[in-house]
């Protein structure tokens, strides 16, 4: 390995949303990078990090960013209707691209990287932190060794409220692409032979529940449920949970919320996801991430499977089959 493998690697973030503020303060904390630029939609977002963050610089064109930012690599973490257009300028630039989930909002969307994308997709990572949880790297761990997989079920239930707040976002899409991913890596890309789905709808019509069964040709069968049902006395975003049994084995995680519980006036959940971004050293899924993307973007590191071009192609179809299979239900209202 060179000396220059040992640089920072300097990295800009593009979208100052929930994510793209964690990552930033993320990378700004991690020794093997180097924040280097910010990008907004708005000058309100790059001043309100600039506190946090100060000497960073920011911009609200990425024209202007591409020519003046000394960033080699990007992470794109804006809303999904402008991956595709962000993600293409910076790949035509020969920059290195981590992107946020999901790649766009249909598969044929997605497609249209597909020149610009390296057949190995060393220049473009998808994030999906869930492949960097602790308890779900060492499941996979523990599946590897055991033995074949029989059967997945995963839950992922969030807070009613998110209806409220995401008029028509479907749990499908937003909460159970992340198990999704954890089962394409389990089952070592296999695809489904089998795709069924049914949507629970409120009466206002919008979908709280989501439910699809997969089944492979090599045996295993797959479960999944995400919903936005959980009431506000639940942690505040809600609980995940993963089974899988083999033969003669099983395995369970529940890495949402995290283990510490805290009272006072009533019960808290501080550490939700497995995320810390303390400057002085961030730790937990995203750290882990944002590390992977270094050792991708020096080329000293593939794209984890489950993280690659090709693999967001291969869950972005499985939804779409799932979508097209799903049955609708209603509750009664008296």
């Amino acid at each position: 390995m060179t000396k220059e493998n040992f640089a920072p690697l300097k990295i800009g973030v593009i979208g100052l949303g929930r994510f793209g503020r964690l990552h930033s303060l993320t990378l700004a904390g991690l020794a093997e990078a180097e924040l280097v630029g910010l990008v907004a939609r708005r000058q309100a977002s790059l001043d309100a990090m600039s506190d946090l963050l100060p000497g960073v610089p920011g911009w609200i064109n990425l024209e202007q960013a591409l020519r003046e930012s000394e960033a080699d690599a990007w992470v794109v973490a804006c809303s999904t209707s402008e991956h595709i257009p962000v993600t293409k300028m910076l790949l035509q630039a020969g920059k290195t691209v981590l992107l946020e989930k999901p790649v766009a909002d249909n598969l044929s969307e997605a497609k249209s990287l597909m020149p610009w994308v390296r057949p190995d997709s060393s220049n473009l990572m998808v994030g999906h932190i869930v492949l960097f949880n602790s308890e779900f790297r060492q499941l996979c761990d523990e599946a590897r060794q055991r033995g074949p997989i029989a059967y997945i079920n995963s839950v992922r239930h969030r807070p009613a409220s998110i209806l409220n707040q995401f008029t028509g976002e479907n749990p499908l899409h937003a909460a159970m692409v992340h198990d999704l991913y954890m089962t394409q890596v389990l089952l070592n890309r296999a695809d489904p032979v089998s795709f069924s789905a049914q949507y629970h709808r409120t009466k206002n019509g919008d979908i709280d529940l989501a439910l699809a069964q997969l089944k492979w040709d090599h045996g295993p069968v797959a479960s999944f449920a995400a919903s936005y049902l959980t009431p506000d006395g639940m942690p505040p975003r809600g609980f995940d949970r993963t089974e899988v049994f083999g033969e003669g084995w099983s395995g369970r995680i529940h890495p949402n919320p995290r283990p510490i519980e805290v009272w006072d006036a009533q019960a808290s959940w501080p550490l939700a996801l497995e995320i810390r971004t303390d400057l002085s050293g961030p730790t937990g899924m995203m750290a882990e991430e944002l590390r992977s993307f270094c050792r991708v973007a020096r080329g000293v590191q593939a794209v984890p499977v489950g993280a690659t071009y090709s693999d967001a192609l291969q869950v972005q179809h499985w939804m779409d089959q799932l979508e097209s299979s799903a049955e609708d239900c209603f509750t009664e209202i008296p």
